[in-house]
């Protein structure tokens, strides 16, 4: 019996054995790998090094390049929108609107009008008359980050 009992014990011994060879392996195969990775780096900064006459450096990019791109969209149209307000109303009250019907609009008297360029909202201002038509001055520009946080809410 005593062959029997110890039998096991030699397998469990041999096992824990084999399990710390492989982990050992494992870290060798690791570490192999974190130098072929490094080497190959290296390799590829030298090639860079050398290659970096052939490819001319971004930082020659001359100005006036960028000024033809704009000149490119100047005449594209856009639509521009004034909103003096919003409502909501139903089909029955819209079919009986007629000549002289008022229709209330959320915004206020005095409150800055919405200037719309495609829907989107770039600038806020005042009606004005000139020369017996509307128009608007401008007040307020929107920045960009304004734009985005308005789309947010």
């Amino acid at each position: 019996m005593s062959d029997l009992n110890a039998k096991p014990e030699a397998e469990l011994a041999t096992g824990e054995q084999l399990a710390a060879a492989a982990a050992s392996a494992e870290d060798d195969d690791a570490m192999a790998d974190w130098a072929s990775a490094l080497a190959e780096q290296n390799d590829n900064t030298e090639v860079s090094a050398t290659t970096a006459g052939v490819f001319q450096p971004l930082s020659k990019v001359e100005p006036t390049s960028t000024r033809n791109d704009i000149d490119m969209i100047l005449d594209i149209p856009v639509q521009m929108t004034v909103e003096l307000g919003r409502t909501k109303i139903a089909i029955r009250n819209l079919l009986q609107l007629a000549q002289g019907s008022v229709v209330e609009l959320d915004g206020m008297a005095g409150e800055p009008m919405d200037v719309l360029v495609n829907g989107c909202l770039i600038a806020q201002g005042e009606v004005v008359v000139v020369n017996d038509k509307f128009g608007i001055r401008l007040t307020d520009i929107i920045t960009p980050s304004e734009r985005i946080r308005k789309l947010n809410r």
